[in-house]
C-alpha cells in the first residue's frame, strides 16, 4: 500500500500547489492549461491505444464495455456522487467541483501503471512504477487545481479506493498476466482500451465532445478477457 498513499500523498500536495498557483492566473491562462493537459492527454492515449495487436478485440472490449457501462449506469452515478460531493464540499457558485472530481477521478485510475503498479506493489513490496505514476500525478493535479478547483481533491480518496483494492487483491491477478502464452497480450489489450478512454477524456477536457467516459469502464476487464478466450478457442 505505501505506493498507493504515496500517490494519494502526491495529488493532495498538487492540488494544494494548484490552488494557491491558480488563484494567481488570469482565466484565459487556466483555459490554456487546460488545452495543454487535454492535448497531451490525447497523445499519452494514442500511443496507449496503439498497442493493441487486434483492432477488432479493442472495438469489441470498448463496444461490450460500454454496453455493461450504460447498462449499470456508471457514468451517471459517478457524476451523481460528483454532484453530491459539490453540494456537500464546494462553495457556492462553484460548478467546476463535480467536473474537476470526475474528470482527474478517471484519469488518476484509467492506464497501465495503475494495474502494473498496484500488482507489483501488492505482490512483491517493490512500489516504483506507482512511485513514478505518484509524480506524474502530482503534476496533473497541480495543473486541474489551478484551472478547475478544489474537486481534484476528492479524487485522491477514489486512489486510495482504486489502487488500494487492485494492491490487496494483487494476487488474484498475477496468475492471469503471468500466463506465458496470452498474459502480454492481455496487458496490451487492457492497455489499449485505457489508451481509448484517454483519447475520450481528452475530447471532454477541450470541450469537444462530451462522452460518457465512465460507461467504458468495464471494457478494461472485457479486453483481457476476449485475449482469453481467443485463446482457449485457438487451443482447440
Amino acid at each position: 500500500m505505501i505506493g498507493t498513499l504515496m500517490n494519494v500523498g502526491t495529488v493532495v500536495a498538487g492540488t494544494l500547489l494548484g490552488r494557491a498557483l491558480g488563484s494567481r492566473l488570469p482565466k484565459p491562462v487556466q483555459e490554456t492549461v487546460m488545452h495543454g493537459i487535454g492535448i497531451i492527454t490525447m497523445v499519452i492515449g494514442l500511443q496507449m491505444a496503439l498497442k493493441t495487436g487486434d483492432v477488432l478485440i479493442l472495438l469489441g472490449s470498448l463496444l461490450i464495455g460500454g454496453i455493461l457501462g450504460e447498462m449499470a449506469r456508471l457514468d451517471v452515478a459517478i457524476n451523481a456522487l460528483g454532484d453530491s460531493l459539490q453540494h456537500r464540499f464546494a462553495t457556492e457558485g462553484d460548478e467546476s467541483f463535480s467536473k474537476a472530481f470526475v474528470l482527474t477521478s478517471i484519469l488518476f485510475c484509467v492506464g497501465p501503471m495503475t494495474i502494473l503498479g498496484c500488482i507489483q506493489d501488492g505482490l512483491t513490496g517493490n512500489y516504483k512504477t506507482l512511485a513514478v505514476k505518484s509524480v506524474l500525478d502530482g503534476f496533473s493535479s497541480m495543473a486541474f487545481a489551478a484551472a478547475l478547483g478544489w474537486g481534484v481533491m476528492v479524487s485522491a480518496g477514489t486512489v486510495l479506493v482504486a489502487q488500494g483494492g487492485l494492491t490487496l487483491f494483487a494476487g488474484v491477478f498475477q496468475p492471469i498476466f503471468d500466463n506465458p502464452l496470452c498474459g502480454k497480450s492481455m496487458m496490451a489489450e487492457m492497455t489499449a482500451a485505457g489508451g481509448t478512454m484517454l483519447m475520450a477524456l481528452s475530447l471532454n477536457l477541450l470541450e469537444l465532445k462530451r462522452i460518457r467516459v465512465a460507461s467504458f469502464l468495464p471494457g478494461l476487464l472485457v479486453a483481457p478477457l476476449i485475449v482469453y478466450l481467443m485463446f482457449l478457442w485457438k487451443g482447440h
